[in-house]
């Protein structure tokens, strides 16, 4: 049995899993929040599934094998940022939902100003979130090239079909229980390829001998261009992603929101360890490679044991589907909502917006296939852009929102407007001004809430009481 025969085997699993659960699916609020029936164990399993994918496997092992131990910061931030969601944004938040019916974060943002930061909020997020799906499918695209020599439009194709149907089937209701079996198989599988790793290299004293054991490459603050800095980038996404939040939104109450969320914390800070080690290992038995982002598919099927090679691809494959999936759904559930039953047929039945939110789902995933097929360079690049434009265009609106009652919908929406346009320019007009510790999307934010700032005491702008979130 090959390694390409078990994967194939893997993902009809994945499909049919998703489509049994899929089938139980009669409501909008089974397709978008799984009957806010979540408890500790399935939100944590969902969580987990969800913040370990291409940036976490494949784009944290490309940092490991270039820059080293520093390279931890990718994965660790976002443990940092989960613990942000557990505490702070994701109950309050989740109480909201609960008491008027929430859906979306873009119900959210309607509900808290008004129709104009919901439509400039989804806007925004849905030429981000097309960019993180094309990086997910590009990672994949990546294994099946380490596997089988498959041509990058294979793997997207492939990946893109396998989430698809399981996630039109049944939205969060089936990705909770595909996300489960995904889970499994990850931790699995990664544990076991990783002791199997360190004997190929010899163990650490094999590993320290072939990289620069006293230089930056094992240094955990800063090695080459990864380290702490990638807090400032990606930890704010990790509370305010719309995907996050919506899956917040299933839980049954509070305290499942914090033990869930934590618990996924806890796992993604010790969990940051293993793919930045599998790519220093790898640049130690495979040194010079031209994209470093093969450096852990190449190691799983090289250099491991068939049966463990497979499992270790099989978490690969398992950690990119399911943030996939949880783009899909952001994706899915924003149009259906947030644009089609809010502004095209706003008395659209229950069915129709179901109806609607599956057909979104098959549009995005093959925009996404293109995406990755015609424009995505590295999978890196496509998370980076994603995440600085999420957190910049969301900071304002999401925590303001919750913490801040004065804040209105101009000065939400001037924030917006202001952030993005700053972290823009940062990034790709002035990249060079910028010093060494400070990131586009640090610029970005703290140009929006200046402008907020600015707007709220120009204009003495004060929410509606009724409106004013209550602690």
């Amino acid at each position: 049995m090959t390694h390409l025969t078990l994967l194939t085997i893997f993902c009809l699993a994945q499909i049919a899993v998703g489509v049994a659960i899929g089938r139980r699916v009669r409501s909008t609020s089974d397709f978008f929040v799984a009957g806010r029936r979540l408890g500790p164990a399935m939100l944590f399993s969902t969580m987990v599934a969800a913040n370990i994918g291409a940036g976490s496997t494949v784009g944290a092992a490309g940092y490991g094998y270039r820059d080293g131990l520093s390279a931890w910061w990718w994965v660790g931030s976002a443990a940092i940022g989960s613990i942000v969601l557990a505490w702070w944004v994701g109950p309050r938040i989740r109480r909201l939902a609960e008491a008027h019916d929430l859906q979306t974060l873009g119900d959210f943002l309607e509900w808290r100003y008004d129709w104009r930061v919901r439509a400039a909020a989804t806007s925004l997020l849905w030429l981000g979130t097309l960019m993180i799906l094309a990086g997910q499918l590009l990672a994949l695209s990546f294994v099946l090239e380490a596997v089988a020599g498959w041509p990058r439009w294979v793997g997207c194709l492939t990946g893109g079909a396998v989430m698809t149907i399981y996630f039109t089937a049944g939205g969060m209701l089936s990705t909770i229980w595909v996300n489960l079996v995904q889970l499994v198989v990850l931790l699995v599988g990664f544990g076991l390829a990783m002791p199997y790793a360190f004997g190929a290299v010899g163990g650490w004293q094999g590993l320290r001998q072939v990289t620069d054991s006293a230089g930056p490459y094992w240094s955990l603050w800063r090695g080459g261009g990864s380290g702490w800095i990638f807090l400032a980038m990606l930890g704010p996404s990790f509370f305010l992603s719309p995907g996050l939040l919506q899956k917040v939104y299933g839980a049954r109450d509070d305290r499942a929101v914090r033990i869930g969320v934590l618990a996924n914390a806890g796992v993604l800070f010790a969990f940051a360890f293993v793919p930045v080690l599998l790519g220093m290992i790898a640049r130690a038995l495979h040194p010079g490679l031209v994209n470093r982002e093969l450096a852990l598919p190449m190691l799983l099927v090289d250099d491991l044991p068939l049966t463990i090679g497979s499992l270790g691809l099989a978490a690969l494959v398992a950690a990119e589907i399911s943030t996939a999936d949880a783009i899909l759904f952001m994706l899915s559930t924003s149009l259906s909502r947030d644009l089609y039953q809010r502004f095209v047929r706003p008395g659209a039945a229950d069915g129709d917006v179901l109806r609607v939110a599956r057909i979104t789902s098959v549009v995005a995933g093959v925009a996404g296939v293109t995406l990755a097929i015609l424009v995505t360079k590295a999978v890196a690049d496509a998370l980076g852009f994603f995440y600085t434009l999420l957190s910049v265009s969301l900071f304002v609106p999401v925590v303001g929102g919750l913490f801040w009652p004065r804040l209105g919908a101009g000065p939400a929406l001037g924030a917006m407007l202001v952030g993005v346009l700053v972290a823009a320019a940062a990034q790709f007009v002035f990249p060079a001004a910028l010093p060494p510790a400070v990131t586009p999307a640090m610029v970005g934010i703290a140009a929006g809430a200046t402008a907020a700032l600015a707007g709220v005491l120009a204009t003495g702008a004060r929410v509606v009481e009724s409106r004013s979130p209550a602690p």
